[in-house]
């Protein structure tokens, strides 16, 4: 329940532990999982003292235990070994310090931990963290590769010899971290995010040796696994050997083996690439050799055919095929000539047979009144009137006489 107090009514120091304490005192007895960090077991003492860490989060509590305790599992466990406790929680109120006063302690069993891994693996994969969308691929050659590993480790040196030995000029930017033990999975996450705010960072390794579950597994850690999962930068997890199988390797873009694995698999081999363009401009130059001949060939047996070796025959053919056309046009044209110029002297023939002048020069005469009216009958005409006879040689005036 909250207290009243102000700046003018504070409580005493002594007041506020002893309060403390009293809350603490009504949690009881509580099963706590967490890593050995630090072991104290002074001879003759009747308690032991250590550190329950928890590495996922980077918070210790301080445990207390009866010698008789500790010595029960005391064959079984040392610094960095994972441990259950079952403990109630004590205030001392003196130094204003918490700690936990152990009844019981388990060691963490391989099986146990395997079946934690499994659950984390389903409850991580769930969530779309292992999914294979969401693999990025490698550069085909990092400017600059950024490596976590182990001070003067045998991954360092495995990953450094091997890659410089495939590309001479490839550069790396090294974190040196723990890989096991209590501040493994702190320093590796930091080392990852430091890398990964490098933009000039291609690929990131995280590397370690082979070990025993135990050993790797820091790199099992949720912690871990989720800064990985949240990278921008793609990461190759090379982790202990074959066998072995942190749950790093399923969030990480690529998995290697080993670390000499890792280092073939995110640097090309410089004598390989070169034999590779080597053999591509081998396969470009008969490539172009090949489509020459074809069309060497193919120019040869146009140039063989009779067209190309004669190429005035075919105006020659053309030439007597047209003057042959011109012959015929010429006589259809003659011929038609011919027709129509009799078809006009027979027309003329008849055209002059009919005409009044053709009738006139047979001696026939052609009576015109003076209004030019043509006489056709005798009632037409009076006596003493005057008309105009038109023969062939032209024309004169008569007059009519009364009988």
């Amino acid at each position: 329940m909250a207290l009243n107090t102000s700046a003018d009514a504070p409580l005493p120091v002594g007041e506020v532990s002893r309060l403390i304490g009293g809350w603490i005192d009504r949690l009881g007895a509580i099963w706590v999982e967490g890593q050995i960090t630090q072991l104290s077991r002074r001879p003759g003492a009747g308690v032991v003292f250590l550190t329950l860490r928890d590495p996922s989060y980077d918070i210790s509590v301080s445990v207390t235990c009866y010698r008789q305790v500790f010595d029960a599992i005391a064959d079984v466990v040392s610094e960095g070994a994972r441990v259950v406790v079952q403990a109630k929680p004590e205030w001392y109120a003196p130094r204003g310090q918490l700690s936990l006063r152990a009844t019981e302690i388990r060691p963490v069993g391989i099986g146990e931990l395997l079946v934690r891994l499994e659950q984390l693996k389903r409850s991580l994969g769930a969530e779309g963290l292992f999914a294979a969308d969401r693999k990025r691929p490698l550069p085909f050659l990092p400017q600059l590769i950024g490596l976590v590993c182990g001070r003067a480790s045998a991954a360092e040196r495995d990953v450094l010899e091997n890659a410089r030995r495939r590309w001479p000029a490839v550069r790396f930017e090294v974190r040196n971290t723990a890989v096991q033990g209590v501040n493994a999975v702190a320093q590796v996450v930091q080392a990852v995010k430091e890398l990964d705010g490098l933009p000039e960072v291609d690929v990131i390794i995280v590397a370690r040796g082979g070990g025993s579950v135990e050993d790797l597994l820091p790199f099992s850690d949720e912690q871990l696994i989720r800064a990985v999962a949240a990278c921008r930068t793609p990461v190759v997890s090379a982790i202990g050997h074959e066998p072995d199988a942190p749950l790093l390797d399923l969030v990480a873009d690529v998995r290697a083996s080993t670390p000499t694995d890792a280092a073939k698999k995110t640097v090309p081999d410089v004598g390989e690439e070169l034999d590779r363009v080597q053999g591509l401009r081998d396969r470009a130059l008969r490539t172009v050799r090949g489509l020459l001949d074809r069309e060497e060939r193919g120019l040869a047996h146009a140039l063989a055919r009779p067209v190309m070796e004669r190429p005035h025959r075919m105006v020659e053919e053309r030439e007597v095929e047209v003057a042959a056309l011109a012959d015929r046009s010429r006589r259809v044209l003659r011929h038609l000539l011919d027709r129509a110029d009799s078809e006009l002297s027979h027309t003329r023939a008849r055209v002059v047979a009919l005409s009044p002048a053709a009738t006139l020069e047979r001696g026939y005469a052609v009576l015109q009144r003076p209004d030019g009216a043509v006489v056709r009958a005798p009632g037409d005409v009076t006596a003493d009137e005057e008309l105009r006879a038109r023969v062939a040689e032209g024309e004169f005036t008569v007059r009519v006489v009364a009988e």
